[in-house]
């Protein structure tokens, strides 16, 4: 049986605590910012979006429900597609995908061709061949999902990205030309998205950013 490598660093803080501080001992079950190694990173039992890099974590923050909604429809569409031309499986974060030996992230949604299927682990997909995020509002956010994962998922070698902007209703097609990415398309509301990788899967923007 593997080790839970997070609940064998427990130790005693020996303090009580005082109501309305952080709780402490908790955190101090966990290993510093910097220290966590791959293993530990993977054992973390939690529900939120938690990405790695290099013994750092990031928790990412909660989505709101336009945010899910997008992805889940976004999510649907394209499995249905994928389904139905038996091209390959296609999932909804959260799901760990492995950039490189110390990088993972967890794209809104992530899809692998048949080919590539033993790729996609069971505890995590070993890169990707199309991801989707949803951007959300603040500059933060933004610049994660439009510049560094931009350059870590052309690094990653997947070959198409797609960045869904409810703010501006637009979505923007990214596709893999030598190490980084060209713009496929950028389709404004009442246009139609396009696929380069998956011919014939089309996605109409005004209605997939409508929400619920």
């Amino acid at each position: 049986m593997k080790t839970n490598a997070v609940a064998e660093r427990r130790i005693d803080a020996g303090r009580n605590g005082v109501v309305g501080d952080p709780t402490w001992d908790i955190a101090l079950l966990f290993p510093h910012q910097g220290q966590w190694s791959v293993e530990e990173y993977l054992d973390l039992p939690s529900n939120r979006l938690v990405e790695y890099a290099e013994g750092r974590l990031e928790v990412l923050p909660m989505p709101t429900t336009l945010h899910q909604w997008i992805v889940f429809y976004l999510c649907r569409l394209l499995n249905d597609f994928a389904s139905s031309h038996r091209l390959g499986l296609t999932l909804p974060a959260p799901l760990r995908v492995r950039m490189w030996s110390d990088k993972f992230r967890e794209p809104d949604v992530v899809f692998m061709l048949t080919a590539h299927r033993p790729r996609a682990g069971n505890e995590f997909w070993d890169g990707a061949d199309l991801v989707m995020e949803v951007l959300s509002d603040t500059p933060e956010d933004r610049r994660r999902d439009q510049v560094v994962k931009r350059r870590e998922y052309a690094k990653a070698g997947i070959a198409e990205y797609w960045l869904v902007d409810p703010k501006q209703k637009q979505i923007t097609v990214l596709r893999l030309k030598g190490k980084s990415y060209v713009i496929h398309g950028r389709f404004k509301a009442g246009k139609t998205a396009k696929s380069h990788l998956l011919p014939g899967f089309e996605v109409d923007v005004s209605t997939a950013l409508a929400g619920p």
